[in-house]
């Protein structure tokens, strides 16, 4: 399975990626955890110790291995590989924890040109390879902006996640997420109602979006303020949610294995 999880920021998406790639890793999946969130913090979210990644470098930041790959030597205008070498990169550059295995994508900051820089080829070859050549489970905790997926790789997407809480903002952002996808062809959009207080919230989320498949909901509770203020993960502290995002990977499963049926 490729999962691309996104939503507007702070919704909760990086805690239900982590729950979700753990529980999967429990349940005997190889996992591929890949933070392509500017605001990097599915580590934690996954209960990988903060020394163990704190000195890791981004895909998106890292300029030399970048030119290196693409046979750029650094000057504007320069010709270089548009299929760099990447299968050696996951193992080579990836945190594991848990059975599961962390890689860090980043941000390319490119300017007003629109040009493709090294460093965004490296990455958009990267997740081409992880979407389309890897045999695992891979999960993506991504931005709204869904960047990093291309026409050349969203089509091996199995499933983009929307997180929403309770408000319009939210729900204005998965409507921007759904014409994303759209445009892409991804197929399979569903909806996680997160930060649930009520019967009302979730009623709210349910008609606002009642297009898209909905796979659960995650209640506002104190074991998620607590994961945060320790720098836990959810998973290891247990508890509700815990017991609802299992039943959102069961939902996720039987949808996407009916799908392909």
């Amino acid at each position: 399975m490729k999962i691309a999880v996104t939503g507007k920021g702070g919704v909760g998406k990086t805690t239900l990626s982590g729950t979700l790639a753990r529980l999967l890793a429990a349940d005997g999946y190889r996992v591929l955890a890949v933070d392509a969130d500017p605001d990097a913090n599915l580590a934690s979210a996954l209960g990988i110790p903060e020394e163990n990644y704190r000195g890791i470098t981004p895909f998106a930041k890292m300029k030399a291995l970048a030119e290196e790959r693409t046979g750029a030597d650094g000057c504007y205008g320069t010709f270089f590989i548009l299929n760099p070498k990447v299968d050696d990169l996951p193992e080579q550059f990836c945190v594991e924890h848990e059975g599961v295995k962390l890689l860090l994508m980043g941000t390319v900051e490119q300017g007003g040109s629109g040009c493709v820089c090294p460093e965004h080829t490296l990455i958009k070859r990267l997740m081409q390879h992880l979407l389309v050549q890897r045999d695992e489970v891979v999960i993506m905790d991504m931005e709204a902006g869904i960047e990093h997926l291309g026409r050349g790789t969203a089509g091996a997407v199995d499933a983009l996640i929307v997180v929403v809480e309770p408000g319009r903002r939210s729900i204005q952002t998965a409507r921007q997420i759904q014409e994303l996808a759209r445009d892409l062809g991804i197929q399979r959009v569903f909806v996680v109602a997160s930060k649930v207080r009520s019967a009302e919230d979730l009623a709210f989320v349910g008609e606002a979006l009642s297009d898209f498949p909905l796979l659960g909901h995650v209640t506002f509770s104190r074991e998620i303020m607590d994961a945060d203020l320790e720098g836990k993960a959810l998973f290891d502290l247990g508890g509700e949610p815990v017991a609802e995002i299992r039943k959102i990977k069961e939902n996720l499963i039987q949808l996407i294995s009916s799908m392909d049926e």
